[in-house]
This record gives C-alpha cells, structure tokens and sequence, in this order.
C-alpha cells in the first residue's frame, strides 16, 4: 500500500505531537516533514512536494490562509484549529475537512478515511510534468475577505484585469495578484488555449465555436460568454483541432 506523504504545519510543538500521537494509529499517512510558521512550511511544501498537509489556521505572524495563497498549488487540506469561528469560516475555503483542538480520535479517523477516498479517487500525477498543473490541481484564490481552492479543471476562463488575473469558475470572478502569463506558465496546455491577449479558455467548456470577421473565430462558452479568438491564435486554434 502506498503511504500518503504528509507535512504537519503548527507552531505548538504540544498540537503537533499530539497530531503525530493519531497519526501512528493510520499507517497510511506518512509524516515527511513538519513547520511550526509558514515560510518554513513553504519551503517543505515546495521540497517535498506532500499529498495531504493537516494545517494550523492560526499561527503567528502568518496564518494558514496566507500559507494556501503563497502555493502554486495546494495539496490535500485539512485545517486544525482551536477556534470555532475559524472553523466555520475554514468551509468557505473548500478545505477537504477541518479537526477541532483537542482532537478526538473517532473525529480522526473519519477525516482519514475522507482523505483516503479524496487521493484514491484523483488521478495519479505525471511525474515527467511536475512543472504543470493538472485537472485536478488545486490552487487557492483570495479576494477581499471571500477565499477558494479550486480545481483548475474547474476555471472556464482566465482574464487580464490591470495587473491582475480575473478567474471564472461556477458562478465566482475572484481576482488574483498574477499576471496573465505568470498564470498561463503552468496550466496544462492541453486544456487551456490562449484566445487573445487578454483572455484564455477551458476548451473543456466550449458550446460552439463560428467563423467571425477577418479571419477569426468567436468561442461561446457554456455559460452564454463569448470569447473572440485572435486571427493569429484561430489559425493555432484550428490546427489543434484540425478544422
């Protein structure tokens, strides 16, 4: 049975050994590293590259939010934290579960088994393509006091706004403090297509796509939106689909 790589990011050295105390009860979970602040949890994150990270909401200087923001990607989560209030506020952020302090063993093994059914049912990665994302790559969007993790095969539509990227997805238009093509470095391209110069699409989330003037094309997505194809990308556009 593969183990699932874990990192342990609290800054109470008391929390963490009690978590690892649990965690000795599920030989499915490996502990590969452990971070009592963000920036070094970071670091291992970007090292070790774990499945599943159990994280601290709040933590000194930086919380576990801040930490979520600073990844590309973010792998499988589930929050720990003393406070209630956070703890509600944690769903807003589509975190796989969240484990209140102290926590009780039978609450434990539940999210285990969560987090087992979660990473048995994604595919397994490409490692040759470590530098992409993949469908099911989470990454985490914070605008204003409104937070996601969202499955990049779930954005229809990256849009440049100023300096910033608007990312549509269900009904939500969040910005993000990446440019465009900082952004477009790491989708995988087999899914996302460059439609102009402000504007990339899902082509999982195309209606229809017609010819439009001077030798362009105009994609209309399966919310209604139309994306007008660059005369440059059409002839791309059509080569990849060999129209």
């Amino acid at each position: 049975m593969n183990t699932i790589k874990t990192i342990i990011v609290e800054d109470s050295r008391l929390a963490r050994n009690e978590l690892k105390e649990l965690i000795k009860m599920h030989e499915e979970i490996e502990i590969v590293g452990e971070a009592e602040n963000v920036d070094s949890a970071y670091t291992l994150i970007n090292e070790l590259k774990p499945q599943l990270i159990f994280l601290d909401i709040n933590m000194p200087e930086k919380d576990g939010f801040e930490l979520l923001e600073m990844l590309d990607e973010v792998p499988v989560t589930v929050f720990t934290t003393a406070f209630d209030e956070y703890a509600i506020k944690s769903f807003e952020y589509n975190a796989l579960d969240y484990l209140l302090k102290p926590i009780n063993q039978k609450r434990f093994t539940d999210a285990v088994q969560k987090i087992k059914d979660k990473i048995n049912s994604e595919p397994t990665p490409n490692n040759s393509s470590t530098d992409f994302l993949n469908e099911e790559s989470q990454i985490f969007i914070k605008d204003a006091e409104k937070c996601w993790l969202v499955k990049i095969g779930e954005v229809f539509l990256f849009e440049i706004v100023g300096n910033y990227t608007r990312v549509y997805f269900k009904d939500c238009k969040p910005l993000i403090y990446k440019s465009l093509h900082q952004v477009e470095e790491r989708l995988p391209h087999h899914i996302f297509f460059r439609a102009n110069r402000q504007q990339i699409i899902n082509l999982k989330y195309i209606n229809t796509v017609d010819n439009w003037f001077n030798g362009k094309l105009k994609a209309t997505m399966q919310n209604g939106a139309e994306i007008e194809i660059s005369r440059r990308q059409s002839s791309l556009f059509k080569d990849m689909l060999s129209l």
